[in-house]
């Protein structure tokens, strides 16, 4: 419609400028002695017209003139961006495609080239890790280095590779330094950076840090439950073993576990058998009994026959009330069994260890049962039993 218009407005205008011309009579007399011009009107307007034009593109010439040799450079500074910019995505392309010969060589030849630092930052950072993929380390660190002088400011980006990688390569107190120095710099923990700094704390068997920093990421959803879970446990059963040589310590840790955690059977076998290495078998028992009640679990059953002492007659008569909702369970037969033989119910103790063979067999309840056999001065069923367990244990083994 706007072309309509204009063509329109364009067609008015050549008929008005015909028809004034040729109804316009007028001249122009030019007079500088001794010369004298007389013009028509016509012809000088068409005359200044075209110098006007004339003017105007001679000035433009001179612009455009001017203005070249910036443009030129303009021109080859964006060829060279742009050149930049694709040796960046064959990069990027190659290294996602594991491609990390072809990625290293494409980064490093846009590195070389004009580009802003965010570009090539990226560019060493994909150059770095193509590079550690092919266990390049030297030229890693150099492609690290690169990063560091090219983009300074790109300072998050450049540690979090440098500690992830460092990380790869198992040298856990190296990264947690990266890490820590990203935290002085104000930047704020983000999930990433948790992550890298758990599985560095997990490889240098700091456990008490773990712990933390699995309650953040569980706080933030970052990490499946199940996970979170395993991680917690393979952190606190760490804990525990590092504790068995001091029973204070070992009864601080306990009591710091949070309740949930404290349900936890496999924790809670970790727990006893650790309060049992220091002969603590009351706190032992005490912990057994208050997570079977909660939860039954057949290792924490047995476990309670492991740990004995003057309690033994009223560790039977709970371990027997276990036993109605649990008749067969063979770990708490076999329990009874080592309790009763600690109690020299021998009549008791062979019954419920042969229940319990009857139920699984076992190397264990093989074992108690010969021991049982040759206190009482029967060789040859001990001998017998000596043998079906080492029989079972060695069947066990090849299976495994």
């Amino acid at each position: 419609m706007k072309v309509a218009v204009w063509l329109l407005a364009l067609f008015f205008f050549a008929v008005a400028v015909t028809l004034g011309a040729r109804y316009n009579s007028g001249y122009v007399l030019v007079v500088s002695p001794p010369y004298r011009i007389e013009l028509s009107l016509n012809l000088l307007v068409a005359v200044l017209l075209a110098l006007l034009f004339v003017a105007y593109f001679a000035v433009r010439l001179v612009v455009v003139t001017s203005r070249l040799p910036a443009e030129v450079s303009d021109f080859r500074a964006r060829q060279r961006r742009e050149k930049a910019h694709a040796a960046m995505m064959d990069g990027l392309r190659a290294f996602f495609e594991g491609r990390y010969a072809k990625a290293e060589r494409a980064c490093a030849a846009a590195l070389e080239m004009e580009q802003p630092p965010e570009m090539a930052a990226i560019n060493a950072t994909i150059a770095a890790r193509s590079a550690h993929e092919l266990r390049r380390y030297s030229q890693r660190d150099e492609f690290i280095d690169k990063a560091e002088s090219s983009a300074p400011d790109e300072v998050t980006l450049r540690l979090m590779t440098h500690a992830e990688l460092l990380l790869d390569e198992h040298r856990p107190d190296e990264a947690l330094k990266l890490l820590d120095a990203l935290r002085t710099t104000g930047t704020r923990q983000h999930t990433a950076a948790l992550r890298l700094e758990l599985k560095a704390r997990q490889l240098s068997r700091d456990w008490v840090a773990v712990l933390d920093l699995l309650r953040q990421l569980e706080r933030r959803n970052a990490l499946d439950m199940n996970l979170i879970r395993q991680w917690r446990r393979h952190a606190h059963l760490e804990g525990f073993k590092s504790r068995t040589q001091d029973p204070q310590a070992l009864k601080e840790y306990w009591q710091n576990i949070s309740p949930l955690d404290k349900k936890d059977s496999k924790l809670a076998a970790a727990a006893a058998h650790a309060y049992a290495t220091l002969s603590d078998c009351g706190a032992a028992h005490q912990i057994i009994e208050q997570s079977l009640d909660d939860r039954w679990d057949s290792e924490l059953a047995e476990l309670y026959g492991e740990c004995v002492e003057n309690d033994a007659i009223r560790q039977i008569e709970r371990a027997e009330a276990w036993l109605k909702s649990h008749p067969n369970d063979a770990a708490l037969l076999l329990a009874l069994g080592k309790l009763c033989t600690h109690c020299e119910l021998w009549g008791k103790a062979q019954n419920y260890l042969e229940a319990s063979l009857s139920v699984e067999p076992s190397y264990t309840a093989h074992l108690a049962l010969a021991r049982l056999y040759e206190k009482v001065g029967r060789p040859e069923p001990a001998k017998d039993h000596y043998d079906k367990g080492l029989e079972l244990a060695l069947r066990r083994l090849e299976l495994d």
